[in-house]
């Protein structure tokens, strides 16, 4: 016949695990600052899309694995998949069985058309509007310091020698 299995009644906290290091620096959940007004996965999405068009991740790349973004960011590995789906489904990544997730051939430059489109027809309009609102001049803009804040890139995937 089967054991029943008796678990301890009182429950115990897990141990602190330390945030995972990789090649760049060492990355705790704090430095992901998912903002509540989107999905997560969306998010996640996006930031593989920002490393793509910034060059981080070429084409032929490997994506880190669903674990490691699972571990790294202390979310749920469903979660990672569905942004990798999306990634999958826009046909920006592909899927190659038992080696993971890479960057699509051409992602990169179907990216920056697209992005170039979405900012001329939504950002654009808001950011110039901004700029005639503030009287700002094309030299003061020009001359700015740059003060944006970068988004924390994804784990590296780490290959098996």
């Amino acid at each position: 016949m089967f054991r029943q299995l008796r678990l301890p009644l009182t429950r115990s906290r897990p141990p602190a695990v330390p945030p995972i290091t990789h090649d760049v620096s060492p990355v705790s959940p704090i430095d992901a600052n998912w903002d509540e007004s989107q999905p997560i996965y969306r998010q996640l999405r996006d930031r593989v899309v920002a490393m793509v068009l910034e060059g981080t991740l070429k084409e032929g790349e490997a994506l880190p694995s669903v674990r490691q973004v699972a571990t790294e960011y202390r979310l749920n590995p469903i979660m990672v998949l569905k942004a990798y789906q999306q990634l999958a489904d826009e046909g920006l990544v592909e899927k190659r069985r038992g080696l993971g997730m890479f960057v699509a051939p051409g992602a990169s430059s179907a990216l920056h058309k697209d992005e170039r489109q979405r900012f001329l027809a939504t950002e654009w309009p808001r950011i110039q509007g901004m700029i005639q609102r503030l009287g700002l001049s094309a030299e003061e803009l020009l001359n700015s310091k740059n003060t944006g804040v970068a988004t924390p890139p994804l784990p590296s995937r780490t290959e098996k020698s």
